[in-house]
């Protein structure tokens, strides 16, 4: 893949990836009642937590957008991805119900396996990472 290419692949997968953070960030802040559902007991402070969470995501989505802060927000959104990881699997294995309804492994199973493509893709969108075309340049 030329760097050209590459960059415009760059380009439109971080304006993608920011809008979904950016979405996702206010509904956290707007209707915390799903996340809060599917938060493991052992979190402290779960509603400040959530809304914590809706707060870096709208924060990582806007450094995503600005050259001077995409490194730093491609590398707190890919470990905000691992963070949430636990709440993801405990969706998945209590088969938590988000309102009112639950969602199968039709859901869960691709969800759970995306999660590492999303800490890819942070990285990706940040600059921090070529991969998998090639190494990224010092």
């Amino acid at each position: 893949m030329t760097d050209t290419r590459r960059e415009t692949v760059r380009r439109i997968l971080r304006f993608l990836l920011a809008a979904i953070y950016f979405v996702a960030g206010v509904v956290h802040l707007r209707s915390p009642a799903p996340f809060l559902a599917i938060t493991p007991e052992w979190v402290p402070y779960p509603q400040t937590v959530i809304a914590f969470t809706g707060l870096c995501e709208i924060a990582g989505a806007i450094g995503l957008l600005t050259a001077r802060f995409r490194w730093w927000a491609g590398v707190m959104l890919a470990a905000y991805a691992v963070c949430v990881f636990p709440a993801n699997i405990r969706h998945a294995i209590d088969n938590i119900a988000v309102g009112g309804k639950t969602l199968g492994l039709w859901y869960h199973v691709p969800r759970l396996l995306f999660q590492p493509v999303i800490v890819w893709w942070a990285l990706f969108a940040g600059n921090v990472i070529d991969w998998p075309w090639r190494r990224r340049r010092a």
